[in-house]
């Protein structure tokens, strides 16, 4: 490995896992993590080594060790060395890592820690959902001034009515809606009553009630004491098959 002059990067405080970005994407997994083990685990006790290959998690890995100590010295001393041709740019994570939770607490604090760890990725993807829908925005004035004096029936026609364009609201796609308490449940078998979609919903942290909807078939409602348990809930039985031809229910958050 070849070092390569590069600042610190340092924004995190200390912890036990190690944040490693600009990793060679065209590199095999299982080989990526192999070469990423047998560096980190000259500065400690390596438990866990997490690396993926989705398009979002291209070039990045986390490295967890036992201590904090044993991270520091991996940062000091592999920041901007050369792998498979490129600088490795390490930081502390910004949360800790599953197996370091497991390892200082429960399973309790490990479920809770998880929850956490979801709910903040499902408020950034609604976040990152309802930002591109306002860049379909058509922004005001966008017609010629000269286009708007030749025109100007047409310039005021429907002045005071609300768009019907899709594009003009940023509507948040319901897949992408931030945690709540409460399910928006779909697709359900018509013979699904409250018991038996209490069966299923029930069995989460703060359950408190299955709704149907009068008049409606195949839609219900599930409400929960907090976020906690919605999102347990909503984990656990999204896209699971119910009724006779199994079909797959969508359980989303319901829209506040």
């Amino acid at each position: 490995m070849a070092a390569a002059a590069v600042q610190s990067g340092v924004t995190q405080p200390p912890n036990s896992t190690v944040y490693v970005r600009n990793l060679e994407e065209r590199i095999k997994i299982d080989d990526l993590k192999e070469s990423l083990r047998e560096i980190f685990s000259e500065y400690g006790n390596v438990i866990d080594l997490v690396a993926k290959k989705n398009l979002k998690a291209k070039g990045q890995a986390f490295v967890v060790f036992d201590d904090v100590e044993a991270a520091e010295r991996a940062i000091k001393e592999v920041q901007g060395f050369e792998l498979f041709d490129k600088p490795m740019l390490l930081d502390f994570a910004k949360t800790k890592s599953d197996a370091t939770v497991q390892r200082e607490g429960n399973e309790e604090e490990l479920e809770s820690h998880k929850r956490r760890r979801l709910a903040e990725k499902e408020r950034k993807q609604a976040q990152q959902a309802a930002e591109e829908q306002k860049k379909l925005k058509r922004p005001a004035g966008v017609a010629a001034p000269d286009a708007a004096a030749a025109r100007p029936t047409k310039a005021t026609r429907g002045a005071g009515l609300k768009s019907s364009n899709p594009a003009a609201g940023a509507v948040v796609p319901e897949e992408y809606l931030p945690p709540n308490k409460i399910l928006f449940v779909q697709n359900l078998p018509e013979d699904y009553d409250v018991d038996g979609l209490t069966a299923i919903f029930g069995r989460f942290e703060g359950f408190r009630e299955v709704r149907l909807v009068p008049g409606r078939k195949g839609i219900a409602f599930v409400e929960y004491e907090g976020e906690a348990g919605a999102i347990s809930a909503k984990e656990s039985t999204s896209g699971m098959g119910l009724g006779a031809e199994s079909k797959p229910i969508k359980v989303v958050y319901q829209r506040q």
